[in-house]
């Protein structure tokens, strides 16, 4: 029997597949490990880049990750994805990554996590940003909560989520 609490919560990342900035990788690494020492799984798109830094970090802190993948193989995710879920959806996924998550953090990014961050804000889920898209409807914020340091925007996510520090639960 797991000691995982029902229902299990995720914080999503998303963010860039190729690095645009030097400071990205170590950023999202950092973000995966509190997510993870904050007692929360991680879902991401499963491939490279931002996924693959935070799916490291959440593993690295004995945090569960788990990909929701474009294509239609498993193999396709990155090393430290625990879970892996291929779609055959391809950018489609990308709503069911926020569908599932409490929260949303999105790192850099192009139209990708634009999008995604859309579909978050949208749905209702609180995105908070670090070195990300700014968005605004006519002037007026959209929502999107900027954060200055991977703490900041995990202890954000958590807040935000409604769900507050679950405690640190490790692999079996």
């Amino acid at each position: 029997m797991s000691d995982l609490p029902t229902p299990y919560p995720l914080i999503a990342v998303i963010g860039e597949s190729a690095f645009s900035d030097a400071d990205h990788p170590a950023l999202a690494e950092e973000v995966g490990r509190r997510i993870a020492e904050a007692g929360y799984g991680l879902i991401c798109g499963g491939l490279g880049g931002v996924m693959e830094a935070a799916c490291r970090g959440a593993r690295g802190a004995r945090g569960l990750t788990i990909g929701i993948l474009m294509g239609t193989e498993a193999s396709d995710a990155n090393p430290h994805v625990d879970i892996a879920i291929p779609t055959g959806m391809g950018q489609m996924r990308n709503v069911i990554i926020v569908m599932s998550a409490v929260a949303v953090i999105a790192i850099g990014g192009g139209t990708g996590t634009l999008s995604e961050i859309g579909h978050a804000l949208r749905l209702g889920r609180p995105v908070i940003g670090l070195r990300t898209w700014e968005a605004s409807i006519a002037g007026r914020p959209s929502g999107l909560i900027a954060a200055a340091t991977p703490e900041e925007a995990v202890t954000l996510a958590v807040d935000a989520g409604g769900l507050g520090a679950v405690g640190k639960r490790g692999r079996p």
